[in-house]
């Protein structure tokens, strides 16, 4: 399994709540220094309060090894071609590191955040990564630009506009999706999927990877290198004490995600639809500090993954090694002296047992090579975390 992390270190959004501290685009080139000195495989950037484009770009240039990854750029904003010159620029500073994680957004937003007409999105993002594909192939094999689809038509590329070959032109194209019509659209058209954190591993199971499945048969696709890449909902702190309020900001965000229309496609599946309509109506009467009050215990239980600093890799490890090829965890390296070198250290131990960790099982999952892992631990089934 590899591991990867957000920035700033630490960073759990808690859903309701600001993070504890913004992103400091001056120690971006530190962090990523540290994350590959220290074993991490990855480096993730979301777009939210920053363009993750110039952020990785930061990254890139302190790092040798590290992958980095947009999870993710919202694509329907950009059009095809200037997406497929973000990447080409990124995958030529980094030396073949980059993987391209793209994501739709809901109605509400491309209309009144982005100012575009609103379209179904799988069908959409279809398109669109074929596309951006089209793009890399013409400036890397000099043929003509000829993409012709539902939503774009491109046909020019004069000299001035062509960025030209690149000593590594396969980047790797991963896609959000919570629904069975992304997934099936990531495995039809990308090389990975990225499950929303509200996604469960029976859900990813049952639900995500048949459609996977589905969408390589009908472009006729091997799914052989195809990832799982999970940001898990985790609630992890140095102790006990610290952990509690670390499990009060996962109830929050859970109760977030159930008010969420697009999110409940996950809640249906194990049971809780009343749940989710509860926490919609609330949150449509902005009565947002009540929202946590209805996560229960076993509810957080079947989403979050919780324990210390040293007990959370492995439970990592039991939740998500069946299903998911990629992980993502980070744990705020303390500025006291006291704690300083041990949170580095608890990072080397955390890298260390995740990336040795065999995913042929997740590989054998995600191409329908293996029976079907019983995923009980996210039904309720299991009390061990």
């Amino acid at each position: 399994m590899r591991l990867e992390t957000l920035l700033p270190l630490g960073k759990v959004d808690p859903g309701l709540r600001a993070p504890d501290k913004p992103l400091d685009l001056g120690s971006v080139a530190a962090n990523a220094a540290f994350l590959e000195g220290i074993g991490y495989g990855g480096l993730a950037v979301e777009e939210t309060k920053d363009d993750p484009f110039v952020v990785l770009a930061l990254a890139a240039a302190a790092t040798q090894r590290l992958r980095l990854t947009t999870a993710v750029a919202i694509a329907f904003p950009r059009s095809p071609t200037t997406m497929a010159l973000h990447a080409w620029t990124q995958q030529k500073l980094s030396g073949g590191r980059f993987i391209l994680g793209l994501g739709t957004q809901v109605r509400g937003h491309i209309r009144r955040r982005y100012g575009l007409e609103w379209h179904p999105p799988a069908p959409w993002m279809r398109d669109y990564v074929r596309a951006v594909r089209a793009v890399w192939h013409t400036w890397q094999t000099g043929e003509r630009l000829d993409h012709h689809g539902e939503h774009y038509d491109l046909d020019l590329m004069v000299p001035l506009f062509d960025a030209g070959p690149i000593e590594h032109p396969d980047v790797p194209v991963h896609l959000a999706a919570v629904n069975p019509h992304l997934s099936a659209v990531a495995g039809e058209v990308a090389d990975g999927v990225r499950p929303h954190p509200v996604c469960t591993p029976s859900y990813i199971a049952e639900v995500m990877l048949p459609a996977v499945r589905r969408g390589a048969a009908r472009s006729g696709r091997s799914l052989d290198g195809f990832r799982v890449a999970m940001k898990p909902l985790v609630a992890s702190a140095r102790t006990e004490e610290e952990l509690q309020v670390k499990i009060r900001d996962a109830r929050a965000r859970i109760a977030f995600y159930a008010s969420t229309p697009g999110y409940r496609a996950a809640f249906d599946h194990l049971g809780l639809d009343d749940l989710a309509s509860e926490a919609k109506e609330l949150s449509k009467a902005q009565r947002w500090e009540e929202l946590p009050r209805m996560i229960d215990d076993e509810t957080l239980d079947r989403f979050a993954v919780i324990g210390t600093y040293d007990e959370i890799g492995e439970r990592l490890l039991e939740r998500f090694s069946g299903v998911v090829t990629d992980v993502e965890f980070s744990i705020a390296v303390s500025p006291d002296p006291e704690h300083h070198e041990a949170d580095r250290e608890t990072l080397r131990e955390l890298a260390a047992l995740v990336q040795g960790a065999d995913d042929a099982t997740a590989c054998a999952e995600i191409s329908g090579d293996s029976a079907q892992r019983s995923s009980t631990i996210d039904r309720g089934e299991t009390t061990d975390v």
